[in-house]
């Protein structure tokens, strides 16, 4: 485990010394706080059946951003490697082939998951502004940054993949895009076909992260059996 975490502060460190990172979180807050301010502006307008909560993980703006990020954090991690030549020095190392691979997924991982720290700000000042929460109850949080930390997973683990099969970084970034923003648009198709089977629909529905974000974060309420009774446990 030694070795593990000696690999892994090597690759968080790594995010922290480059200016890209830099770049892709101030991008993504700039992205996020705008989604947030329209979210609450015009709900301002109008009367909703939705919370400031469910508009903001659900919105075009959040969804540009969260499928954005994904080639950006990814593509430098194995293709950067191949590029300067220290790929052999590190495979070569005492260290097994798993320690490497899993210390550069977990260290994107937390990059992934500082990008999204600042976002618990924005209800932390709404609340503080308007003095009404921005969700239902805690439980509604709860189910939203569970649903980012899954999806994030699975779309980090993507752009493992597509970093590892070139030593290009770009072209890194390009086929991890693609292929995630396939992934993305698949889960769509169960509202664009309306002639397929019900067994077809819950499959594609699988693949809907739109579906399963605004799943997570509606399920707040305990006596729907929400996460609140969950947490209460």
């Amino acid at each position: 485990m030694r070795k593990f975490y000696t690999l892994l502060s090597r690759e968080v460190r790594s995010y922290f010394h480059s200016p890209i990172a830099y770049i892709v979180l101030i991008f993504f807050l700039i992205i996020s706080g705008i989604d947030f301010y329209f979210q609450v502006s015009f709900m301002n307008q109008r009367q909703v059946q939705y919370t400031v909560q469910e508009a903001f993980f659900n919105s075009v703006f959040f969804w540009f951003a969260f499928v954005l990020i994904f080639p950006l954090i990814t593509m430098r991690l194995f293709a950067e490697e191949f590029k300067l030549g220290t790929i052999e020095p590190l495979m070569t190392a005492p260290v097994r082939d798993g320690h490497v691979v899993l210390s550069k997924f977990f260290g994107a991982l937390v990059f992934y998951l500082v990008l999204w720290i600042p976002t618990l700000l924005y209800f932390a000042i709404f609340l503080k502004v308007t003095h009404q929460p921005a969700a239902h109850s805690a439980g509604a949080y709860f189910g939203s940054y569970l649903m980012l930390l899954l999806l994030g997973m699975f779309y980090l683990s993507i752009g493992c993949l597509t970093s590892v099969l070139t030593n290009n970084q770009i072209i890194a970034a390009i086929i991890s895009f693609c292929a995630i923003t396939l992934l993305f648009f698949l889960g769509l198709v169960q509202f664009i076909l309306l002639d397929v089977s019900s067994a077809t629909r819950d499959l594609l529905g699988y693949f809907s992260a739109i579906e399963h974000m605004g799943t997570f974060s509606r399920h707040s309420n305990p006596a729907n059996g929400g996460y609140d009774q969950w947490l209460k446990r």
